[in-house]
């Protein structure tokens, strides 16, 4: 019992430091400048299906972000510590440029023949119609559940060389990206422990940003699949050319759930706050100019 003791207490101290040098770390919106005009149609080491997946929640991001945005928005009136309200507004500075970039990245799907605007339409109907039924503090709940989860995918796209397999356009959109997403990885947890700690609130925005992230990214993903042909023997063998063998469901969400399930769960937690440097500096890249 002393044992455990001992070993909670030196967590939550761990956790204390580690947010309090998070919360010193600015919040940098970035300009990115990227030409996607010869993206070609499978960006992601040839690969049909490694694409479709990657795009599949690529077209997300324009609608989420958003979401995101206005989820912390709401709150910004109550949030009376000054370091907090200046990384929400650098938060929202960097959500509303990813929003861009993505939208400016989907007009390119539809240059190359895909018809994304079904799938798009039906996306956003479905999340106005879950937004309008769910209380504000809610949807606060489900944007720092889903803010982990893109963190973990930040956190991979540095770890696990597969930005190396994609195009250098459709690197430099993603390594900026995960770079801002890890930045303020920590930023719509904090405000919703600021607005109301409640464990409850906590796994039922969990929950449903699981069912909405997960569910609409396989859905986009099948909807490219199917426009490129691609049946189940012809993915299955994609899969197996990419030889990943720690598949999505597992690195992001199965990850990202037993995480988050833990009471003394903080997103700082997650060191990975020098993954961007090392990685663009190994690659002779650098991030984008402050806007």
């Amino acid at each position: 019992m002393a044992e455990g003791r001992e070993r909670k207490q030196a967590i939550d101290s761990w956790s204390i430091r580690t947010h309090a040098e998070v919360m010193a770390d600015p919040i940098v919106p970035r300009d990115l400048d990227v030409d996607f005009a010869n993206v070609p149609r499978h960006w992601l080491a040839g690969n049909a299906t490694a694409t479709a997946i990657s795009n599949g929640v690529n077209m997300l991001f324009p609608h989420g972000e958003r979401f995101f945005v206005r989820s912390v928005k709401y709150f910004l009136d109550r949030i009376e510590d000054p370091e907090l309200r200046a990384q929400i507004k650098g938060f929202f500075g960097q959500e509303g440029r990813h929003a861009k970039a993505h939208d400016d990245f989907n007009a390119i799907l539809r240059a190359q023949g895909y018809e994304v605007d079904r799938f798009l339409d039906a996306y956003k109907r479905l999340t106005a119609w879950i937004e309008e039924r769910s209380s504000p503090e809610l949807r606060l709940a489900t944007t720092a559940a889903a803010e982990h989860f893109t963190a973990i995918m930040a956190e991979g796209a540095f770890t696990r060389d597969v930005l190396d397999a994609a195009v250098p356009e459709m690197r430099q959109l993603l390594a900026w990206h995960a770079a801002e997403e890890i930045e303020h990885k920590a930023v719509a947890y904090d405000v919703l422990q600021a607005i109301d700690p409640s464990y409850a609130l906590r796994l039922r925005g969990l929950l449903l940003a699981t069912i909405t992230l997960g569910g609409f990214w396989v859905w986009g993903a099948i909807t490219l699949l199917r426009q490129d042909g691609r049946g189940l023997r012809s993915v299955l063998a994609d899969l197996r050319a990419m030889r990943r063998d720690d598949p999505i469901i597992r690195r992001v969400f199965v990850r990202g759930i037993r995480e988050y399930l833990r009471r003394d769960f903080h997103p700082s937690q997650n060191r990975t706050e020098a993954l961007a440097a090392a990685w663009f500096a190994a690659r002779g890249m650098t991030l984008p100019e402050a806007a």
